[in-house]
């Protein structure tokens, strides 16, 4: 599998469809974002600037938004910078919601976490705002919730990225009862007396920079580490492509709370679900924010 760049003025949607989407390869679009007014202008004195007293907690501990940056920056030693460090966009910075329109890029099309029956509750998707500092990585390999397809926009630094082809879970060896994490410690050094199967695993490494938006279809395994200050904005996809999948998810999280609330949660999703393949026949439009 070969990670390729394309110029996302240039690159049809329905050649995106045919070779990414439907086959889960992943994808990078060049300049996806550049209709976004946070395109070359999220940086980190931009936010220590507009939001520098916002707040946020990672792993139990509560920072502001100037205090992430001086530690990303390397200003405050003080303390290790925390990662992932995450705001979540319409609660935290709603003033954002505009800067990042249209959030489908072109590229993301049709998306029912848009439609007004999936905002009410959490389906596993957010609008975030994620920032790291060097070195900073995601702790562990995983796949995303509900099989969602991931949207990882980068505005600033270059992250590096691992992908996973589709069908490689046993060489990853899932978290028992966790089945979307990995429980390999440490991925860029697998112990393989204790991970034999991992010799098969076929790694993808790539780097996406400023102005550069990755798509990663449901169902691939991956991990990020920032290789400088980064900041970049996520977002998810469902449609009829990964929906069967995601409803096998909803029960199997939610029937966790009670077999009733089970019940309850999946009937609601797959009526949504209904609904929204019934908009997108009619050629409904769907616009505007993300939970």
């Amino acid at each position: 599998m070969e990670i390729k760049k394309v110029d996302a003025a240039t690159f049809p949607y329905e050649q995106f469809i045919e070779e990414h989407w439907k086959p889960g390869i992943p994808l990078v679009f060049i300049g996806a974002t550049r209709d976004w007014s946070a395109y070359d202008r999220f940086s980190p004195d931009w936010f220590r600037e507009h939001y520098g007293d916002r707040l946020t907690q990672v792993n139990g501990q509560e920072y502001s938004m100037s205090g992430i940056m001086d530690l990303v920056e390397g200003k405050d030693t003080s303390r290790p910078v925390p990662y992932p460090c995450k705001f979540h966009i319409p609660t935290q910075l709603p003033e954002l919601v505009p800067m990042v329109s249209p959030l489908d890029l072109g590229f993301a099309r049709p998306n029912w976490l848009q439609s007004t029956w999936f905002k009410r509750g959490y389906w596993g998707s957010a609008l975030e705002l994620f920032i790291g500092g060097e070195g900073g990585k995601f702790p562990y390999v995983h796949l995303d919730y509900y099989h969602l397809s991931a949207w990882i926009n980068q505005l600033y630094g270059r992250k590096e990225f691992t992908v996973w082809p589709r069908g490689q879970e046993k060489y990853l060896y899932p978290e028992p009862g966790n089945s979307w994490m990995s429980s390999i410690p440490d991925i860029e050094s697998v112990d393989l007396e204790k991970y034999p199967l991992y010799k098969h695993a076929t790694p993808i490494t790539f780097v996406v920079g400023p102005g550069e938006t990755l798509f990663i279809p449901f169902g691939i395994w991956h991990t990020a580490k920032s290789l400088e200050p980064t900041i970049s904005v996520a977002f998810d996809l469902l449609n009829s492509h990964n929906f069967p999948l995601f409803l096998k998810d909803v029960w199997a999280f939610k029937k966790k709370d009670g077999l009733l609330k089970g019940i309850a949660a999946t009937g609601y999703a797959a009526m949504g679900g209904a609904l929204c393949r019934i908009g997108d026949a009619i050629g409904m439009e769907r616009g505007g924010g993300h939970n």
